[in-house]
């Protein structure tokens, strides 16, 4: 990773959690809080339920809340959804938006995903964008093609925003969706090569801010993969699913980035 990068590891627990998990927080913030050494900056990003409780457990600093939607107006008559603002005000420091599951299940456009990011922005909440490939595009050899396309379409536009404010509360999770809970991790070659023209996208978009944007990887990572991901070029954290649901599994592959 670029030492010069401060890595974000972000849990994304999905659909999973009772007010007992939260239990898995506590424990995650108080091994966290005895180790003052350590220098990534660690997300949770819990259903929307848990969202205001586990704000509280973070308090101390040394985890941060974030949400895994957030609807494109910040509020008005959409029954059942939410907005950005209203996720800022319940503690959620990062949204993300654009991810794969919410593109199949719910058939979410890049230009969806883009207002989504916008309206984060707007709330003063930093957009993590969510681009990746299907097994068959990957096959097809169209990996770099739809990542592409998919960064034109989901990053807002430079004229929306300062692109200095953007470039630093912009980040982009690449996550090829059919690693994400198989099993399947790409080749390391498969992933240094992804992260860099993912790099030089945002350099293009964003001039030298661009080496600044945080690239996380997320595809079944895990604590026995993630030290030889994680110390990949151009791979500034993780958007772990599965393993971020056990405090002890997350532990690890937090000290994998931060050792």
């Amino acid at each position: 990773m670029n030492s010069e990068i401060k890595p974000l590891i972000a849990g994304n627990w999905k659909m999973n959690g009772l007010t007992e998990d939260l239990s898995q927080i506590r424990s995650l913030a108080l091994s966290l809080r005895n180790d003052p050494a350590h220098r990534c900056e660690v997300l949770i990003c819990p259903p929307v339920t848990l969202l205001a409780q586990t704000t509280q457990i973070c308090l101390s600093g040394a985890v941060v809340s974030g949400a895994q939607n957030c609807h494109i107006a910040q509020k008005g008559a959409h029954t059942g959804d939410i907005g950005a603002s209203m996720l800022a005000d319940a503690g959620a420091q990062y949204i993300i938006v654009g991810h794969s599951e919410r593109r199949a299940d719910h058939g979410e456009t890049d230009g969806l995903v883009n207002a989504k990011a916008r309206a984060a922005l707007g709330a003063h909440v930093t957009p993590i964008i969510c681009v990746g490939e299907t097994h068959a595009e990957r096959l097809g050899a169209l990996a770099m093609t739809v990542v592409e396309k998919q960064l034109n379409g989901s990053v807002p536009a430079l004229e929306i925003f300062d692109k200095r404010v953007i470039a630093k509360n912009l980040v982009i999770a690449y996550e090829p969706v059919w690693a994400i809970g198989t099993g399947l991790v790409p080749e390391l070659d498969d992933i240094k090569t992804m992260h860099a023209a993912i790099r030089d996208w945002l350099v293009e978009r964003f001039g030298e801010e661009g080496e600044g944007v945080r690239i996380l990887y997320g595809g079944s990572m895990k604590p026995s993969n993630a030290t030889d991901i994680l110390a990949t070029a151009n791979v500034n954290g993780g958007l772990i699913g599965g393993a971020s649901l056990n405090a002890e599994d997350f532990l690890q592959i937090i000290r994998s980035a931060c050792d």
